[in-house]
């Protein structure tokens, strides 16, 4: 399609409504996937980090243990 001007491009032949409102969900749905992603992500690797931890301790309990 070939438009004159920008207002008949924001336009979309009458159809803007429905053009950009796709646009934004589209963009809102993407937005919303990155940020859980990136909460899941930090969560996940603070829960490895904390299972590391707890292994390192009942580890070198057992290590103790051994020596008494």
């Amino acid at each position: 399609m070939h438009f004159d001007s920008m207002s008949a491009f924001l336009a979309m032949g009458g159809y803007a409504g429905y053009v950009w409102s796709a646009f934004g969900i589209t963009a809102l749905a993407l937005i919303a996937l990155v940020i859980g992603y990136h909460r899941t992500h930090k969560k996940r690797l603070e829960a490895v980090k904390k299972q590391m931890a707890r292994e390192k301790r009942i580890k070198d309990a057992q290590a103790l243990e051994n020596t008494l």
